[in-house]
């Protein structure tokens, strides 16, 4: 069990004969230019010294759960591209999968490598946004930022040109996909792929070996395994502390277990493994979609029968959808498992003990997006 970090771990970081009432309290948000979205976090300094921090949450509630329960199944699917905005393809997944193991729906083969591209596609969109972001919260906005939404700006348009939106697709369905690629489309993806590798070399210049961001993140943030795995971390955060959990591999779903990727692991946890963890993921994407572009074949697109809990390895981490049946159209239940409020959840416990200047960066770290917490 994770200790009360109002007990143990406050009194551990307080300086000796420090008095409550002269710490400070000091509000960031719920419109401060430094959270991500719609997001507060009451911290209680000793100096410049982290001693308490409350995440407060709430301000974006848009009763998507409640919601899904009072309709069809179908009609819940535009509803998930709202979780994590960034990575609407890859909830769209997650839900059709779920209701497709309630109804025993069949996915047809071309489908499952159509939805594997968009999966990795979508990996690619989150962590590159990622590495232009994170820079951006040490005060360097600027050349990293608009590289990395150069490279998402293609993406998007590859995405346009399939769904017909750029970031709420709508574009999964229960047995497989809306509508077949188009002419010419996979070709595009194929030298997208080609073009993506020289891209992150110049990213990673931006990074390794910079001396203002080992400064601001080596050593910053990091927790121990025992306390991440206890918490519930999952995706890039946990694999950063060297955890190998990847549910594309522990538990493959889709056609996963097909293709030869590794799972990239870290040494500490720390902020820097948590850039460099995503950098590398990025690349193991890139040779699943080279295999799954060149063994991508013909055939149906969605099951013929398919009318109308299960989880996967998100960009951000484990994501889940939880279903319950009455028999009806409607779910009786519908509940979703967000890695981006359940790695939020120790976030104190990364800060304590560091300075106010470092809450940023390690909050940056965690890659959240409101949607998703804010169900």
């Amino acid at each position: 069990m994770i200790s009360d970090p109002a007990t143990s771990l406050t009194s551990a970081v307080l300086a000796p004969g420090a008095d409550d009432d002269q710490l400070l309290h000091v509000s960031l948000g719920p419109q401060h230019p430094s959270t991500h979205g719609v997001f507060r976090m009451n911290v209680v300094l000793d100096g410049e010294t982290v001693v308490r921090l409350k995440p407060v949450f709430g301000y974006l509630h848009r009763n998507h759960e409640k919601i899904a329960e009072g309709t069809s199944y179908l009609a819940s699917m535009p509803y998930t591209d709202r979780l994590d905005y960034i990575c609407p393809l890859s909830n769209n997944w997650a839900y059709a999968q779920a209701v497709e193991k309630l109804a025993g729906i069949e996915v047809p083969e071309r489908a499952e490598f159509i939805r594997v591209i968009l999966g990795e596609l979508t990996r690619l969109i989150n962590h590159s946004a990622f590495a232009g972001f994170i820079l951006g919260d040490m005060g360097a906005w600027g050349s990293a930022l608009m590289y990395a939404f150069r490279e998402r700006e293609k993406i998007l348009d590859i995405f346009e040109e399939l769904t017909g939106a750029r970031m709420m697709a709508n574009f999964m369905r229960f047995g497989g996909c809306r509508n077949d690629l188009p002419e010419g489309w996979s070709a595009k993806v194929s030298r997208l792929v080609d073009d993506y590798g020289p891209f992150l070399d110049e990213m990673e210049k931006f990074l390794v070996g910079n001396e203002i961001l080992l400064s601001r993140t080596l050593n910053v943030g990091s927790l121990p395994r025992e306390v991440l795995i206890n918490g519930g971390i999952t995706g890039p955060m946990l694999r950063a502390a060297g955890v190998p959990y990847d549910i594309r591999k522990v538990d493959p779903y889709g056609i996963y277990e097909r293709f030869d990727f590794r799972i990239p692991l870290g040494a500490t946890g720390d902020c820097y493994d948590r850039i460099m963890i995503r950098f590398l993921e990025m690349r193991e994407s890139l040779k699943i979609l080279r295999q799954a572009l060149d063994h991508l074949p013909d055939g149906p697109i969605i099951h013929p029968k398919a009318k109308i809990r299960n989880f996967i390895e998100g960009p951000k981490g484990e994501l889940g959808f939880h279903l319950i049946s009455d028999g009806t159209t409607r779910p009786y239940r519908y509940r979703i498992r967000p890695p981006s409020f359940i790695n939020l959840t120790l976030i104190e416990d990364m800060c304590l003990g560091l300075d106010l200047a470092d809450v940023v960066i390690i909050l940056g770290s965690i890659d959240i997006v409101l949607g998703e917490v804010d169900r």
